[in-house]
């Protein structure tokens, strides 16, 4: 049976961390996710979870400073003191709040080979501290059209990174609504990477509401995954349309697909 994963940079953002933890709990999902918790007391997340039974998936590195285009930085070349600290600071959270992976946010760059040979630096120093608390390291391939330059776009060139560096413990955050917009074919790119893929995440195809409409047929995506027993959690990281109570049919409904 699939597991849902609620995205709280996304869902309840209006609330604390702490209360969008209890809210998603009485959604009815499986488990939580964030992207930057930091200011938040790792002891507060931790109890919470403890007390409503929700593990924590994933959370992401700092990205740096949004304002002036920065969109994470591990590999960004001459930005690796920074990207580091950033890493060492999102696994001791990790750690401290029992999340099962970390996202180290790649950045923008030139797409060259300098950046490229950074950001497999910067994995390896992540992998290697990850391991000692049995996190997972997830990259993401992000389409170039929310955000331009990112360094990541492709899964190919993912799966490249993963290998290259020779991790066991890094691994694909597979975001359908992403790869939909770069690649299309998104099915089966999931059933021929579903060996290198550690998270998935999921919203409609092009407006990321709710995963219930669009050019993505999330049954199909679903019943897929159920094929190849897909045993992680798969992200709820939509924008909801009309409120977020309104929209969570599409919950019920995949359910009852799965069923």
């Amino acid at each position: 049976m699939l597991r849902f994963s609620a995205n709280l940079g996304f869902l309840w953002t209006e609330l604390t961390l702490v209360d969008a933890i209890k809210v998603a709990a009485s959604r009815g999902f499986d488990a939580v996710e964030c992207h930057w918790p930091f200011d938040v007391p790792s002891k507060s997340v931790e109890s919470t979870l403890k007390d409503f039974g929700l593990p924590m998936v994933s959370l992401n590195t700092r990205p740096g400073n949004l304002k002036t285009g920065d969109f994470g930085m591990a590999a960004v070349p001459g930005r690796e003191a920074q990207a580091q600290s950033y890493i060492k600071e999102a696994i001791k959270y990790a750690q401290e709040v029992d999340a099962h992976s970390v996202h180290v946010m790649a950045g923008r760059t030139d797409h060259g080979e300098a950046a490229e040979n950074c950001f497999r630096e910067n994995l390896i120093y992540a992998s290697e501290l990850a391991a000692l608390h049995d996190i997972t390291i997830l990259i993401e391939p992000i389409n170039r059209n929310d955000v331009k330059g990112y360094h990541l776009a492709f899964v190919e060139d993912a799966v490249d990174t993963i290998e290259a560096t020779k991790c066991e413990n890094i691994k694909l955050m597979f975001d359908c609504y992403h790869v939909q917009i770069s690649q299309g074919d998104t099915v089966r790119l999931l059933r021929d990477n579903i060996e290198h893929i550690g998270h998935i995440q999921i919203a409609a195809v092009p407006d990321r509401g709710e995963p219930d409409s669009g050019v993505l047929d999330y049954r199909e995506v679903f019943l897929a995954l159920e094929k190849v027993n897909y045993n992680g959690f798969i992200g709820a990281e939509y924008r909801p349309r009309n409120g977020i109570a309104e929209g969570l049919g599409w919950l019920r409904e995949a359910r009852s697909w799965l069923k």
